[in-house]
């Protein structure tokens, strides 16, 4: 039993960023239900890097585990209908249409909580629920390129490079997630619900807390350098370096340290408050040339020995085998009944009593509707009526 077993999330969300988040309530336990259109949700269409499965994609397998798929036609009055009846017992309603399509649905927050007033209600947008942006496209790249944060790292001059995962949106699901856990902690307290609004350009905006206050408070320019330093708020050397025979990470070591490890005598006279600043672009090139001439095994143990702070650059085939990866657990294994043996990420949080547990894979379309349905109350003859209607959908009848 997880620690959210009891609770009832209906998640009508699509892409990464609101399903992400009702999979992290799913591993902790909460009976996640996922409504989607007869036809299926847009990521079972659309494969991230073109991985195919048998009849789920990798996409939809990785951000829809411990669901189940109601799949009905919100269009069709006896299909909202449906949806109503499951809302009125429902603990937390996640979505992240449009702009204009929940109240166009008539699944708005002030007719669901009219109808469910202990309901939280989550409702995640690219830039706000109103404002001059409403009706810009909440794109994860686009939000990257906006935030700010592309130009605190790289070369004066050259174009910012992206970071290497969907950034954005990871960081917006783990904002809507933290969210509904304080919504549900203050329902405890008081009985009351309340909608919960999260959006992509706040999220990313306010992980940047050190950085954007050494802007603002500390007035201090947000200045490339000509060499590739990995960020403009941290003094050099900072950043990836290519050895013989691949990659490392050096971040700002005591110079003269570095110097005598590396054998770069000019760093051995230099102030690290001073020149670290002021000679940034020196310090790089010089650390870069000299890191050069070694393996990356023989200077990672180099600069470990000397407490420098470094480490490899891992591709992910690395990361999977990496020793403390394993010792963690970090990943979770299991069997798909149509995808087979699947390894993925699992739940980044250990608690001592009630641990997160794969208990079931990513859905196939409908695949639970009958279930869903009969626990909120319909009789098999409605269900049946339902489906025969095509209001609803199980799995089978695409």
């Amino acid at each position: 039993m997880g620690i959210l077993s009891g609770y009832r999330v209906l998640d009508c969300s699509i892409a990464m960023a609101g399903p992400f988040a009702a999979q992290r309530l799913g591993d902790l336990g909460a009976d996640v239900v996922k409504v989607e259109p007869v036809t299926g949700e847009w990521q079972r269409h659309v494969a991230a890097g073109g991985a195919q499965g048998n009849k789920v994609n990798v996409s939809f397998l990785s951000l829809n585990r411990n669901k189940r798929s109601l799949a009905v036609d919100l269009k069709n009055p006896d299909g909202k209908a449906a949806l109503i009846e499951l809302v009125k017992t429902a603990d937390v309603f996640l979505q992240n249409y449009r702009p204009g399509v929940a109240r166009r649905l008539g699944v708005d927050y002030e007719t669901l909580s009219a109808i469910n007033p202990k309901l939280i209600y989550v409702s995640i947008s690219g830039y706000g629920e109103d404002g001059p942006y409403v009706n810009r496209p909440g794109q994860d790249l686009v939000l990257q390129g906006m935030s700010g944060a592309m130009l605190s790292a790289g070369r004066d001059g050259e174009a910012p490079t992206p970071a290497g995962q969907y950034l954005v949106d990871a960081i917006t699901a783990y904002t809507a997630f933290e969210g509904v856990l304080a919504a549900l902690l203050h329902r405890e307290r008081t009985g009351e619900g309340q909608m919960v609004s999260v959006n992509m350009l706040d999220a990313i905006t306010t992980i940047q807390m050190q950085e954007l206050s050494v802007f603002s408070v500390g007035e201090k320019p947000q200045t490339r350098s000509a060499e590739p330093h990995a960020h403009v708020y941290i003094r050099a050397p900072y950043g990836a370096f290519a050895t013989s025979d691949g990659f490392i990470i050096v971040a700002f070591p005591k110079l003269t340290t570095l110097g005598e490890v590396i054998g770069e005598p000019s760093f051995l006279d230099m102030d690290d408050e001073v020149d670290c600043w002021s000679r940034r672009d020196e310090i790089f090139a010089k650390t870069r040339e000299r890191l050069k001439t070694d393996t990356s095994a023989a200077w990672l143990e180099k600069l470990r020995a000397a407490d420098i702070w470094c480490g490899p650059v891992y591709g992910y085939a690395d990361l999977i085998e990496d020793e403390q990866i394993k010792h963690n657990g970090t990943f979770v294994e299991y069997d798909h009944p149509t995808e087979g043996h699947v390894k993925t990420p699992g739940f980044p949080i250990r608690f001592s009593k009630t641990p997160s547990t794969v208990d079931r894979g990513a859905p196939l379309t409908g695949e639970h509707t009958r279930d869903v349905l009969r626990e909120a109350g319909f009789a098999d003859a409605a269900i049946d009526a339902l489906l025969a209607s095509k209001a609803v959908l199980q799995e089978g009848q695409l």
